[in-house]
């Protein structure tokens, strides 16, 4: 993994065997950013997706592997009142399965890299979006600071 920040934005190039959300938490947390957006494309070898089952507040987890087409990576990275990171990313992957082009979806747990990806990590500028606990969900939302 490499990257450069040019002006407001952090330019990302991960490398084969490199995880995706780990990677950009790093640098969050290397750069001393507590609440960004980021946005990308690439190849990867696998991925853990997982779908909110809110009858019961935990998430199924399925991971699909082989040439991924990483179509569409976006999230967002806050932090809760101790500054610890969080992230909030959803992906979409296209891939082969026999001679059908299929495709996936859905929230991310992990991503690793087949060849490479390329990403863009824009932090909050102006202001800090932070990190609220909702019990009723029994997941994290944004709270503007």
């Amino acid at each position: 993994m490499d990257y450069r920040r040019y002006g407001e934005t952090i330019y990302v190039r991960m490398d084969k065997g490199d995880e995706v959300i780990s990677g950009i938490l790093d640098i969050c947390a290397k750069e001393h950013i507590v609440s960004a957006i980021f946005s990308g494309i690439g190849g990867c070898s696998e991925a853990e997706i997982q779908t909110f089952i809110p009858e019961t507040g935990t998430f199924e987890t399925q991971t699909i592997g082989g040439m991924l087409e990483l179509v569409s990576l976006t999230g967002n990275v806050i932090s809760d009142d101790q500054q610890k990171l969080y992230h909030h990313t959803h992906a979409v992957f296209s891939y082969k399965d026999g001679e059908r082009h299929c495709v996936a979806a859905g929230h991310m747990k992990s991503i690793t890299i087949l060849y490479t990806a390329e990403i863009e990590l824009r932090p909050v500028v102006g202001g800090t979006i932070g990190r609220q606990f909702n019990p009723d969900t029994g997941t994290g939302f944004w709270k503007f600071e």
